[in-house]
């Protein structure tokens, strides 16, 4: 199935592109056109390492391909620091939005730390307010195109500073406002969840979800931090909790799994796990098994009934959509309709919306994979 110059693909004689589709784990300053931050560099008089579009999306693949988590967050170094004003915050969280419509998405929940986007001296309300200010007009621009196209942002802290409860009570005013959900994101291994068990305590009080990376560069020691100390309604990621199932035997597709109390709680509890095929190569996440497509447990976790979502975590990074990275899982796992509309499902699920809302979103996903 060949793979055109946009990501899409045709299957089934539907492209991949048209199909409904919900996208859980994408982070706003991951998802920056190389052309905006172009402009937006230039009127704060920031140098970029390459003036033009192609050349810095170029840039930033070949940065973000290191094996290192730590190493690929280096790059949204650039990103943050053309998103310090009103304007400049507006205008990423607009075009981030038509991005998502354009790529077929129905809901999409974006994540972003506020605590990153202060240095030209916004409040951290301000700054919330700019981004939800852009999101409406990414969906009102959708909606005139003819996309309808839904999006909640979650509120995220550093998981390397100590600011969490701050933001986590940002989180929750707000609530109904454009917040849907909270995060902590950053450098994983060594800033376990535990170091922000009042930010979560704090959230469990107030009935406010979380999701929180886990199991990308640390292991089942994080996810389990994640779900005890963080009470992860999701897990960003979890790739990594493939290491508590050991394969026993193999006769032809037949897989003998034992599995790890750790890997049937998030199984049986069907627990979505935000898994981000392109950006899990990149960041080393999937060393452990190998470092081609082939070699993720993306497949392996379907097959044993984990709530598996597709994401594509940071669309500037990895050069990516979410259309493309359907396209890679169908090219190397041979899925079939039946199977993507699986992984929609999952994700629809687990979106941080109220229950009829849920299941009026799946039934959109399940009226266009039908057309």
């Amino acid at each position: 199935m060949p793979i055109d110059q946009h990501g899409d693909a045709i299957l089934d004689g539907l492209s991949l592109r048209s199909l409904p589709k919900v996208s859980l784990h994408d982070h706003l300053d991951g998802g920056v056109r190389p052309a905006t931050i172009i402009e937006l560099a230039d009127a704060i008089g920031l140098d970029v390492p390459e003036s033009e579009p192609d050349d810095l999306a170029d840039w930033f693949a070949e940065k973000s391909d290191s094996g290192s988590l730590v190493e690929y967050l280096k790059t949204f170094d650039l990103t943050t620091a053309v998103m310090q004003t009103r304007e400049g915050l507006t205008r990423v969280a607009r075009e981030f939005v038509e991005d998502l419509a354009a790529d077929g998405v129905i809901y999409g929940e974006v994540r972003w730390a506020p605590e990153q986007h202060l240095a030209r001296g916004l409040s951290l309300d301000e700054v919330v307010a700019a981004v939800q200010e852009g999101i409406e007009e990414g969906e009102d621009a959708a909606e005139r195109r003819g996309n309808d196209i839904r999006v909640g942002q979650l509120i995220t802290a550093m998981r390397h500073t100590d600011r969490s409860l701050e933001i986590a009570r940002l989180a929750v005013e707000w609530r109904n406002r454009g917040a849907v959900g909270f995060d902590i994101a950053g450098p994983e291994d060594g800033f376990p969840a535990s170091n922000h068990r009042a930010a979560f305590d704090y959230l469990a009080s107030e009935f406010f979800p979380a999701t929180v990376h886990a199991g990308e560069a640390a292991g089942l020691e994080s996810i389990r931090s994640a779900l005890i100390d963080g009470r992860a309604l999701r897990l960003g990621h979890g790739v990594r909790i493939a290491e508590d199932l050991e394969v026993v035997s193999r006769a032809g597709e037949e897989v003998l799994v034992q599995f790890g109390d750790l890997a049937r709680w998030v199984r049986d509890r069907e627990i979505p796990l935000e898994l981000s095929p392109s950006s899990n190569l990149q960041t080393g996440a999937i060393e452990r098994w190998g470092t081609t497509m082939e070699d993720h447990p993306f497949d392996l976790l379907y097959q044993l009934g984990f709530s598996v979502t597709v994401n594509v975590d940071n669309r500037t990074m990895s050069r990516t959509s979410l259309t493309r990275e359907l396209a890679l899982l169908v090219e190397t796992f041979e899925y079939g309709l039946d199977d993507l509309e699986a992984f929609q499902l999952n994700a629809a699920a687990g979106a941080f919306l109220p229950v009829e809302e849920r299941e009026e979103l799946i039934d959109l996903i399940a009226e266009g994979f039908d057309a």
